[in-house]
């Protein structure tokens, strides 16, 4: 089923080591492999701890690790982002790792499906949506589809989640990124 030359990007939003977000990566990608389509999981645990000093401004180029972060993304053009709640919105790791990419150039006509998750009731409706608006202004075209797993830790358990909805939602989103 797979439409794209390159391999799908998923990137765990953000840099907490052993998330739930990095859980929720991999079952996507498995998702995605069982639809014939590669991936990669870029998870910004991976972010060299300084990349805010040491890759960032006056020090844009400088910083092999990120820099090798950031050219896994110009090969691409399809992205997961599996974002979690952060305070209401998304986590300020991801907003500095986008900020840190050149600009316009590393979303323009790309295109992105974005999974939200949380521990409360909304799913990271907000965080999405605060997401959305910066991938807008940045000239990515996300999916009309954005997956909204509320109340995650008890859905998920041992690679599985137990919620069908969840499991149909998914399923179906990763087949419109692969058709998109």
């Amino acid at each position: 089923m797979s439409t794209s030359t390159s391999p799908i990007v998923i990137i765990v939003g953000t840099n907490r080591p052993d998330s739930m977000s990095r859980k929720i990566a991999e079952y996507y990608q498995d998702i995605l492999s069982q639809f014939d389509a590669p991936s990669i999981i870029l998870d910004l645990v991976n972010l060299p701890h300084d990349f805010t000093v040491s890759a960032m401004y006056e020090n844009s180029g400088k910083n092999e690790a990120f820099n090798n972060l950031k050219a896994l993304l110009e090969k691409t053009d399809k992205f997961v982002f599996i974002v979690p709640e952060y305070n209401g919105s998304y986590p300020g790791v991801l907003k500095a790792f986008i900020d840190g990419l050149p600009y316009p150039n590393s979303f323009s006509n790309k295109k992105a499906a974005l999974v939200g998750l949380s521990s409360n009731m909304q799913g990271a409706a907000l965080a999405l949506s605060h997401l959305n608006d910066v991938f807008s202004y940045l000239g990515m075209n996300t999916l009309a589809l954005r997956v909204k797993l509320a109340q995650i830790r008890s859905h998920y358990q041992d690679k599985i989640i137990s919620n069908a909805l969840y499991k149909e939602l998914l399923e179906m989103q990763a087949e419109q990124i692969i058709r998109f």
